[in-house]
């Protein structure tokens, strides 16, 4: 199903989605951020970079607890699960990179081991694309680990902008039934609006990006430098603050831990919370033994879980290629920089024959 919108009429969309909570890309405080839209909200607009965080808090949050717990009056323990139940929302502008991170969060919190608290939050929520006709940031590399600027993945629906409107395409039944209950103010889409949409696409595919070098052979070569002393000095920068995970649209680490509020009668709760590889008590045994005690090695771990371990279970890259933890690093770690450089050592140490 495709249509079109003009773009006066975002608003006017957004209203006809009752049924849905909607959010999207707002700028507060100097930041781009997912924030909840009013009915029919005149300053509602697309025309955003990408936002600072991903939208995988929407299913994935950064604190959530999982039940609570104390006594019966008799002194009996007692848990009380807290399983979310939302509201259905649609979260707009959402770019594709990001919906590549999506497809990946479902892997992990949906097909081994199904979590509960996930899949309670991912069942209600729809997301609406916006394909990049230039990348929204300088820091883009996408087309080099499986993705594209006007990618599908992950989205019910993709909007393409074509100056005064928007080709609205559906890719999945969520994404037809929010078309269908914006009926009345999207109109049919023509071929000039089609031959449109694909010069625009054909466009961003030609736009240059960073690009990570020769990414077939990356798995192998990192493999190949997992002991190069390279990733000690590119990880010398690091203070460890643990952004670059905490931004990525695929990091998915975390920890969990009860937060007691009362010691008599005993009360509190059980609490998942985001973690991050790059934090140096992340590996901490209890012995006192961290099996990673260095920057260089969760580094590594960091950079390899994307380009090598994730790849070598999934066959895909588990990096979307949206360049957040570069442009967020402040102390300007790249992870394309670093990709390269270790493949690029392992590479030139092989045999010429191999």
């Amino acid at each position: 199903m495709e249509r079109i919108l003009d773009k006066g009429r975002l608003g006017a969309l957004v209203a006809a989605l009752a049924d849905w909570t909607v959010l999207a890309p707002a700028l507060q405080d100097g930041l781009w951020a997912y924030r909840p839209v009013a009915g029919g909200e005149a300053s509602l607009t697309l025309g955003h970079p990408n936002t600072v965080q991903p939208p995988k808090g929407q299913s994935f949050p950064q604190r959530e607890v999982f039940f609570t717990f104390d006594e019966t009056p008799d002194g009996q323990p007692r848990l009380t699960p807290l399983v979310p139940r939302p509201a259905p929302r649609v979260v707009f502008g959402v770019r594709p990179c990001d919906g590549q991170g999506l497809t990946h969060l479902d892997q992990v919190f949906g097909e081994e081991a199904p979590d509960a608290y996930y899949q309670a939050r991912r069942g209600t929520l729809a997301y609406v694309g916006l394909a990049c006709n230039s990348p929204p940031s300088r820091h883009c590399f996408c087309t080099c680990v499986g993705g594209s600027p006007f990618g599908e993945a992950g989205l019910d629906v993709l909007m393409i902008d074509l100056s005064d409107r928007y080709l609205v395409r559906a890719l999945t039944p969520v994404g037809e039934a929010l078309m269908t209950a914006g009926q009345g103010v999207l109109t049919e889409a023509g071929a000039q609006d089609r031959a449109e949409a694909q010069q625009r696409r054909l466009a961003a595919l030609a736009h240059p990006q960073r690009a990570v070098a020769a990414p077939q052979a990356v798995p192998e070569r990192l493999k190949a430098g997992f002991g190069s002393a390279l990733w000690e000095r590119l990880a010398q920068p690091c203070i460890g603050c643990g952004i670059c995970t905490f931004l990525c649209p695929t990091c998915h680490c975390f920890d969990i831990n009860d937060e007691v509020a009362s010691q008599s009668p005993v009360c509190g709760s059980r609490v998942r919370t985001w973690d991050s590889c790059q934090f140096p008590d992340f590996t901490m045994h209890t012995s006192g033994h961290n099996p990673r005690p260095d920057l260089g090695a969760r580094l590594r771990q960091r950079v390899s879980h994307k380009f090598q371990y994730y790849f070598e279970n999934h066959g895909v890259f588990q990096c979307t290629g949206c360049g957040r933890c570069i442009t967020a690093c402040p102390v300007g770690i790249d992870i394309v920089t670093v990709v390269n450089q270790v493949a690029a050592e392992a590479a030139a140490m092989q045999p010429a024959d191999s």
